[in-house]
């Protein structure tokens, strides 16, 4: 079976399903999808493979599902055979859920900024602003209480898909006008999460140097 995952480059929500997949080292096909300038993903072809008009989605021979967080749940519980980046410990399966909404939820004010900046989206900028900024500050918080703890990541000892799904638009929040400079943890966070093995670069988020 093939694992096929429609996608846009530039995109976040694609980033965290395409960095998952490079850590996994699973063989998978990318279809493009132009959400910008084209707006194909709001389009009849791609509505029949997501109603919702939203990227992005992946197929798994006859299993078709959305979202990005949901994606990496799949990926990780279906080809992750250690359990490490889905642990299965409850406490800690909760809080990967807990921080998987948060990266769905809070943090997406980060990609609304960015929507704005670069791609010229119509919104609220500076509302949009002053909510990532908020979201990061909560989680620069968690890191340095994990940092007291000798521990590195969002949850555990080790990466796991909260790492994933946090850091795609907090590491591309600059092009927001959203900076890092008031949040030291989120930046140590960061260098090492691109430090991580088969870690893969995007535009705007180049390999650590």
């Amino acid at each position: 079976m093939t694992i096929r995952l429609y996608n846009y480059a530039l995109s976040g929500s694609c980033y965290k399903v395409r960095l998952l997949l490079n850590f996994l080292d699973l063989t998978h096909e990318l279809v493009g999808v132009d959400f910008y300038p084209g707006q194909e993903h709001k389009k009849a072809p791609f509505l029949e493979i997501n109603p919702l008009g939203q990227l992005p989605v992946l197929e798994d021979g006859d299993l078709r599902l959305r979202d990005a967080q949901a994606i990496l749940c799949y990926l990780a519980k279906a080809y992750d055979r250690e359990a490490a980046w889905l642990p299965a410990a409850p406490a800690e399966f909760g809080q990967v859920m807990m921080w998987l909404s948060f990266a769905g939820h809070e943090i997406m004010a980060a990609s609304a900024a960015r929507l704005h900046d670069a791609f010229g989206y119509d919104l609220d900028i500076e509302a949009a602003r002053t909510r990532a900024h908020a979201a990061f500050a909560i989680l620069d918080d968690h890191l340095a209480e994990q940092a007291i703890l000798g521990k590195t990541w969002i949850v555990g000892d080790g990466p796991t898909i909260a790492d994933i799904a946090c850091f795609p638009y907090v590491a591309l929040s600059g092009d927001g006008g959203i900076g890092h400079e008031p949040y030291p943890y989120l930046r140590n966070w960061m260098r090492a999460f691109r430090r991580l093995p088969r870690f893969q670069a995007m535009s705007g988020i180049p390999e650590f140097a």
